[in-house]
């Protein structure tokens, strides 16, 4: 999967989820939206919620398929860390006044595999 809309579905699916809990669509943005960080000026997020000049929420959704998940797996999850420390430094050194602290969210889809999968006999002798 390449181009960077196997998640579309997803974006828009926690839009509606956004918008069903009342928040109006003008509030919710979605796909690139750009926000200032700390550590690099600025970070594309695929969903925003901003009320009344307030950023609520920030959420990022990714995938992966295909055969190395190790590597791959500890480079998301490096990057997520980095992206809510950026973020939250932001916050803290007032990129974001008047806001409230927002709600981060990081969605990981992963492809259906053996190698993704919990061992459910881990510890457990036979």
């Amino acid at each position: 999967m390449t181009g960077g809309a196997q998640l579309d579905g997803f974006i828009h699916l926690l839009g509606l989820i956004l918008k069903d809990t009342g928040l109006p669509d003008h509030t919710i943005f979605k796909k690139k939206t750009v926000l200032p960080g700390y550590f690099r000026p600025t970070k594309n997020w695929d969903l925003v919620a901003v009320v009344n000049g307030e950023r609520l929420a920030s959420i990022e959704f990714k995938s992966h398929v295909g055969p190395s998940f190790g590597n791959n797996f500890n480079n998301r999850v490096e990057e997520a860390l980095g992206s809510a420390t950026d973020i939250w430094t932001a916050y803290r050194e007032g990129a974001f006044k008047p806001s409230q602290k927002p709600w981060l969210g990081w969605l990981k889809l992963l492809e259906d595999a053996p190698k993704t999968k919990l061992k459910q006999n881990v510890g457990k002798s036979t």
